[in-house]
């Protein structure tokens, strides 16, 4: 574990240095306070909803867009850059293992994730408290969960970004298929989805298959997550999924917990038997 945590605080310190930290902190922290005081809180007093559970929402919808693809953006060239740079067969000439590398490198990608999702999104919820809006104790809570499931989203593409780069042959295929990965999981999936309920008509697709094959998708598990509870279902436009969804909370962490640890695992394996 120490060294891990070693590997870990040099992603850290390169994140740093590269102003991966301080940019993707200012960027979400600009984004959640637009959101926060110039849309959310004016529509949540028009419908009556509380105005951290409208924030809830948008910093939600901004967060499958947003998060993916910086969680890709930083992580795509984890392996296949420090292979092309000649730093991996110096690092791998200390008494380290392949595996530590790969775990070392996402939790230092996984904590600048994280603590700019913490410090970005906790700074719009500080400012709408500090403005005299009404908070209950229940949309705190809602808030909460919003912030972990969202580091777990940005961990499942950080795992998936990982697995792209330990089978990429240089950076630019890893930079492209990354884009592919974001586009398809972000965009694609869901119209595809889309199409194939208007083309069923209910016939074959029941409530449960839908339901599975979100699970699919660790985007579609996030939204099933934020945005089918905690009484914003009916304002975040998936009043109807949240009525018809059977997933509990445990089968949602589970299912995004599968979607970290199954790319890594494969990220793990595939640069344990690649030549240098």
């Amino acid at each position: 574990m120490r060294t891990v945590a070693i590997i870990a605080a040099k992603e850290i310190q390169e994140g740093l240095r590269n102003r991966w930290v301080l940019a993707t902190t200012l960027l979400l922290a600009a984004l959640a306070l637009s959101l926060t005081f110039l849309g959310s809180a004016p529509t949540g007093g028009n419908i009556g909803a509380g105005a951290l559970d409208v924030v809830v929402v948008s910093l939600s919808s901004l967060t499958i867009f947003l998060l993916p693809l910086i969680a890709l953006l930083i992580s795509h060239d984890a392996i296949v850059g420090e292979m092309e740079r000649g730093t991996m067969i110096l690092l791998l000439s200390y008494p380290v293992g392949r595996y530590q590398i790969v775990l070392g490198k996402f939790c230092g990608h996984v904590l600048i994730l994280a603590f700019a999702t913490v410090i970005g999104y906790g700074v719009a919820a500080l400012a709408l408290a500090s403005s005299g809006a009404a908070v209950l104790a229940a949309s705190w809570y809602g808030f909460a969960w919003m912030i972990g499931t969202s580091i777990m989203l940005g961990a499942a593409f950080v795992a998936i970004g990982y697995f792209i780069s330990s089978v990429a042959r240089d950076r630019g295929t890893a930079a492209g298929a990354s884009v592919g990965v974001w586009l398809i999981m972000v965009l694609v999936f869901d119209m595809a989805l889309l199409g194939l309920l208007v083309a069923d008509q209910g016939k074959i697709v029941s409530a449960t298959m839908l339901e599975r094959l979100l699970f699919l998708n660790p985007t579609d598990i996030y939204r099933l997550a934020n945005l089918t509870g905690f009484n914003v279902s009916q304002f975040s436009g998936m009043a109807g999924l949240a009525g018809s969804s059977g997933a509990s909370t445990w089968a949602l962490i589970v299912g995004m917990v599968a979607w970290i640890a199954v790319p890594l695992g494969l990220a793990t394996a595939s640069f344990a038997r690649r030549e240098l």
